[in-house]
């Protein structure tokens, strides 16, 4: 199979390394990047072709293009260009996928073509395949899990040694775990689009991303920590869909932002930039996919992995039970406890105030903590509610922020298990 590679980053190149010494018939043929000049490398053989034309990649000489760029344009163009071409296509692409997959996939089957997208989503655990084909036999009903993993590096950094979030975001883009822009990982950007494909593959729903809420994770403090701890819990960024109880395929409750786990729970336990995919069947109960989720080297094997899968099966897979672009409606019906974190200039009656707001919205207070050494200025301390829907929460949140003894913005954030 000849294989060329859109795209030469980190991940392009990890691709092409894994094609170079694969011990499989595959032959690199060509490498398309922008400013290709300043792109080449020695390690890459002199009969490969370099080039800043997509359209050198639609000749006869290529079965299969490797699309490793991102974004949503020129990727989409590139990806249709290619199917009406007659060649397969293997991407990373989550975004495009997310919000333009049920299209491609349907130009993919019309054209019979085989199409991978198994890198999209957890880097190298290949749970895309795990749940459309070892989980066929069974009806999901929730996916959720850990999705992110700059997110989870930062988190888990700030539970482990008690730094600021500030300076944790330094050291995860200095590592290279974060970009320069890190918007779209640390307001759950990134695993909302990665949320979609998995809805997509394993609930037959067509999630637009936009309508999937994103909380982000900037708002935490490392005093979150201390009061997640005297709770029993610690913090991560957790994404979940699951089809709504009254069985309508077409209504789902989704979101994307950091919640309490449980300490020593399986959401608790993923560490670094590790990511997690627990699934719920009705027949089958939960599954969990657990493994390294970013950086080039996992995403090249899911890359690679989608390569010889289509190399070794001449008859590509239909994709039409998953390509349906009707919109699910998301909808938000389960009721959890939610942890509210203030910072107040201490003074009587705040409580009182508190708790006559949360009254007007019909919530209720479980707990009340507040750990001693702060300053009255700048005083936190944390109120748990009693299971509720977000949205009553939230209502209850725009309430009472105004109050003039706040020193920030209350932070609110779910209980789950």
């Amino acid at each position: 199979m000849n294989v060329a590679l859109l795209g030469f980053g980190t991940v392009g190149q990890a691709v092409a390394r894994l094609i170079l010494g694969s011990s499989a018939p595959l032959t690199l043929t060509h490498i398309c990047n922008r400013q290709v000049a300043r792109k080449r490398v020695e390690w890459v053989p002199s009969s490969v072709a370099w080039t800043e034309r997509f359209e050198d990649l639609l000749g006869p000489d290529v079965d299969l293009i490797v699309e490793v760029i991102g974004g949503l344009d020129p990727a989409g163009r590139y990806h249709r260009a290619a199917i009406a071409a007659k060649k397969s296509v293997v991407t990373a692409n989550k975004q495009l996928i997310a919000h333009e997959g049920g299209e491609i996939l349907r130009l993919a089957a019309q054209q019979g073509v085989h199409f991978g997208f198994e890198a999209a989503v957890a880097g190298g655990i290949p749970v895309i395949r795990a749940i459309r084909e070892g989980l066929a036999g069974d009806s999901l009903k929730r996916i959720s899990g850990i999705l992110n993993g700059t997110c989870n590096y930062m988190l888990t950094r700030m539970e482990a040694e008690r730094i600021s979030f500030d300076d944790v975001l330094a050291d995860a883009q200095a590592k290279g775990f974060a970009e320069a822009d890190p918007t779209d990982d640390l307001d759950g950007y990134d695993a909302r689009a990665k949320l979609c494909v998995l809805a997509r593959i394993g609930l037959h729903v067509a999630l637009r991303p936009d309508d999937v809420p994103c909380r982000s994770i900037r708002p935490l403090k490392d005093v979150d920590f201390i009061y997640a701890r005297r709770l029993g819990y610690t913090i991560r960024q957790v994404s979940h869909v699951e089809c709504h109880a009254d069985g309508n395929g077409r209504a789902v409750d989704a979101a994307v932002e950091p919640a309490l786990v449980k300490s020593g729970s399986v959401l608790s336990r993923v560490r670094g930039s590790e990511n997690l995919v627990l699934t719920v069947g009705e027949r089958g109960g939960e599954t969990g996919f657990f493994g390294r989720g970013a950086g080039g080297d996992p995403t090249a094997v899911a890359v690679l992995s989608d390569v010889l899968t289509i190399a070794r099966h001449s008859s590509p897979p239909g994709w039409f039970e998953v390509a349906d672009d009707r919109p699910a409606t998301v909808e938000s019906r389960r009721a959890f406890p939610h942890y509210l974190r203030l910072v107040v200039r201490d003074k009587p009656g705040i409580i009182a105030a508190l708790a006559n707001a949360l009254a007007r919205h019909e919530l209720n207070i479980d707990a009340v903590l507040q750990e001693g050494g702060w300053p009255k200025e700048s005083l936190p301390f944390v109120v748990t509610l009693e299971p509720a829907r977000r949205d009553l929460v939230d209502r209850a949140i725009d309430e009472i922020a105004p109050l003039d003894f706040h020193v920030e913005r209350p932070v609110c954030l779910p209980i789950v298990d």
